[in-house]
């Protein structure tokens, strides 16, 4: 299967703006709306059809509002809260668990840790560095996936890249936030091996990545997406990361660097301290913001790439605090202020990040109304 890319005004839109090309309109990215009473009225669907047909009605109430652009493709992902959120929460390392157990050893101490890493995870990753691998079929694998996820998405919108570039990730979601990060201070040198395991693998699958893009005529933009900031900061001290972390991601997206690749950050927390690493790295742009925590939005959609590049910027009214607590005019607030202050081309416009159940719908109704306005008129 190949890829071919809409030709549809939106898509084209959404395709101009990755380009960094001027545009009359602003286009307007995905919206996760996790109430389903809410995905249904969007959609203009009746009660109780999301949980009968979830892809369907999805779709259909991104269509209705005007998505040019989605890349997290999760149709059945509100299906995982009712209408107050989550009912029955499963219990996980990251999640309330009180024992984390991995093949058989329970996760009670740093040292833990450090022994599942050696005895489990470090052959598993060197075996799969030194196993043979098929780059052309992985480049085969990443547009035939693509190509069918536009081809479920029809023609209104674009699918651009998520879910299949690699990079080392912190582990807290293996072995909890205290034991990983106490192991994280104690043994940096063991730490960093796994960073530099996972950065070998991740190499040879980005290989792979920037064939794809570069064959497959894939649109040019990826989001990167791993928790590494809380409302303080950073989860771990950036001067640490950049001895550690750093360098083995830089090194395993070195060759998506050497394309046209848009790659962006999702930004989760206050990551203004990883924001000039990222783009030193050769980032080109974020999406995401949790302004209340201290991400400066003016400050970034200000910065330039290392090549002196504006920035792609994928800005959302805030999931946190305005949809949720604040008022309709709050939320006009809020997108007009995006717009007057990101950058004159790369501008996509959507929410922060998921919008939860408890969203008043006149809010929701306003975001909408909005995001239909500035992709017809622009900023005119």
């Amino acid at each position: 299967m190949t890829y071919s890319i809409p030709d549809s005004p939106s898509a084209r839109l959404a395709l101009d703006t990755i380009w960094q090309r001027p545009t009359q309109g602003i286009p307007s990215s995905w919206l996760n709306v996790m109430e389903h009473a809410h995905i249904e009225r969007l959609a203009g669907a009746q009660p109780g059809d999301y949980q009968r047909k979830p892809e369907e009605t999805y779709l259909a109430m991104q269509r209705a509002i005007g998505v040019c652009l989605l890349d997290q493709y999760i149709p059945d992902n509100p299906l995982s809260m009712g209408a107050m959120g989550y009912e029955n929460p499963v219990k996980g390392a990251t999640t309330g668990a009180e024992q984390i157990v991995c093949d058989g050893l329970l996760i009670d101490s740093p040292e833990r840790v450090i022994e599942h890493l050696e005895r489990f995870v470090f052959p598993c990753l060197r075996e799969a560095a030194a196993a043979p691998f098929d780059e052309d079929a992985r480049v085969r694998e990443i547009v035939a996936n693509e190509a069918a996820l536009q081809a479920r998405l029809g023609p209104e919108m674009l699918k651009s890249g998520y879910a299949f570039v690699q990079f080392p990730y912190l582990a807290y979601s293996t072995y909890g936030y205290t034991h990983y990060f106490m192991a994280y201070a104690l043994y940096p040198e063991v730490i960093e091996q796994h960073f530099s395991l996972q950065a070998d693998v991740a190499l040879r699958n980005n290989r792979a990545a920037a064939r794809a893009y570069r064959e497959g005529n894939l649109p040019p933009l990826y989001r990167l997406d791993h928790d590494m900031a809380d409302s303080r900061g950073t989860l771990a001290n950036i001067e640490s990361l950049d001895r550690l972390w750093f360098p083995h991601f830089a090194r395993c997206l070195e060759p998506l660097l050497h394309t046209d690749v848009r790659l962006i950050w999702h930004c989760d927390g206050n990551l203004m301290e990883m924001i000039p690493r990222l783009l030193e790295v050769g980032l080109r742009g974020f999406q995401g913001f949790q302004y209340e925590d201290g991400m400066d939005y003016e400050r970034i959609c200000q910065m330039k790439t290392r090549d002196g590049d504006d920035l792609v910027i994928v800005g959302g009214v805030s999931v946190t605090r305005t949809l949720p607590m604040g008022k309709p005019a709050d939320v006009k607030r809020e997108l007009d202020w995006l717009v007057a202050h990101g950058p004159r081309t790369g501008l996509f416009l959507g929410a922060s990040s998921s919008i939860a159940p408890g969203v008043p719908w006149a809010n929701l109704e306003t975001l909408v109304e909005g995001l239909c306005y500035y992709q017809t008129h622009g900023r005119t």
